[in-house]
């Protein structure tokens, strides 16, 4: 069977090559969206995978990381009463206009933490440590988020809100949704959004070891009025689908996601129906000659496979390269296990429903079609 359906591959060359471009360009097209995917969603909720925290505790009505209302910096004293929690730390997160000596402005998302834990960050330091961000004025930005704030580095001085301060430390891959990320200490981003002392966007907190945060979560929301305790995992999900439900984000990349499968089932599977047609009386001499319908259409499910095999590894190296390519602007993200077999399954399937185009004209071939003129 392999055998006679690569000859039948061999036997139409221009037709088997376009039916593995189709293949790769649909598979290609589908993994450059789930990318990009993939990378919005990393940016919605990367405040929260990243900072070291087993629960967020933010205002009732929250959701969204890249949306907090502030909240009484009492509830922290509240908080350390709870048992089985360890320690809660406060997060400052506050709007801000970056603008610089030539006169651009630049709008920034301003993150404060408490030294010397810093729990909610910076992470991924490329340059300096978070010891750096004790000096006067010092500030983290991303080595990705140059290009936006006039190119600043290490030593760079601009305003935040009309107040000076100074890039201490560099990070590499810290990007954030709701704008451009800037780290400092917790008392600085006070000063630099005007919040009050007595109020924080939120507390994270460390549950003691061997206990379970969902407990500790729920002993928080049963105990402190005004206030919703979230495990991370459950912050980060609400967050992606809070934003996702308010934004067409999904919707427009799902649809290119959906037109790319099929139009990769219609283009293969017309190629795939032109050399059926091609080939009938090949496949009559074959029916003629014993192979029943089963056989037939076997036969072209074989020729469809190794065509998505083919396809598959193709289209994997090419949506490699391009996610390589863009790392190198600050675009990343990666495909876990789960998706990459989400891909092969749907490269097979957008082949085997292309073969069926086939497999449909060829059913109904007589063998006695062969012995006509």
């Amino acid at each position: 069977m392999l055998r006679l359906a690569l000859r039948f591959i061999r036997y139409d060359k221009p037709k088997s090559i376009g039916v593995v471009l189709g293949i790769v360009i649909s598979t290609f097209l589908v993994g450059q969206q789930v990318g990009i995917f993939l990378f919005l969603t990393g940016l919605m909720s990367s405040l929260v995978d990243n900072t070291k925290a087993d629960i967020w505790v933010v205002d009732n009505k929250t959701t969204n990381v890249n949306a907090v209302a502030p909240i009484d910096v009492r509830v922290g004293r509240q908080l350390e009463s709870i048992p089985g929690l360890r320690k809660a730390y406060p997060i400052i997160v506050t709007g801000g206009a970056a603008k610089f000596q030539e006169g651009q402005s630049q709008p920034v998302q301003v993150i404060g933490a408490q030294p010397p834990e810093f729990r909610g960050g910076p992470w991924g330091l490329a340059r300096g440590s978070l010891n750096d961000l004790l000096e006067e004025g010092a500030v983290s930005i991303d080595v990705f988020d140059k290009p936006n704030l006039n190119e600043a580095g290490l030593g760079t001085s601009f305003e935040i809100n009309g107040r000076r301060v100074l890039v201490a430390v560099e990070s590499r891959g810290v990007r954030g949704f709701g704008g451009t990320y800037v780290f400092t200490t917790a008392s600085r981003a006070r000063e630099l959004g005007g919040i009050p002392s007595n109020k924080v966007s939120a507390f994270l907190v460390d549950v003691e070891a061997g206990t379970d945060p969902a407990a500790v979560r729920d002993r928080i929301n049963g105990t402190i009025y005004g206030v919703r305790a979230w495990t991370k995992k459950d912050f980060s999900a609400a967050t992606v689908s809070t934003v996702l439900s308010t934004s067409g984000i999904a919707l427009s990349i799902g649809t290119l996601i959906v037109f790319a499968t099929l139009a990769g089932m219609i283009i293969i599977g017309l190629t795939m129906y032109s050399a059926a047609v091609d080939r009938l009386r090949d496949y009559g001499t074959l029916k003629a000659i014993g192979a029943d319908n089963g056989y037939v259409r076997r036969l072209i499910l074989t020729q469809a496979l190794l065509f998505g095999f083919v396809g598959y590894g193709i289209a994997i190296a090419f949506v490699q390269g391009f996610r390589n390519g863009i790392a190198k602007q600050g675009i990343l993200f990666s495909y876990s296990p789960a998706i990459k077999i989400a891909f092969f399954v749907i490269t097979l399937l957008i082949a085997l429903v292309g073969a069926a185009f086939a497999m449909r004209r060829i059913s109904r071939v007589e063998p006695a079609s062969v012995f006509r003129a």
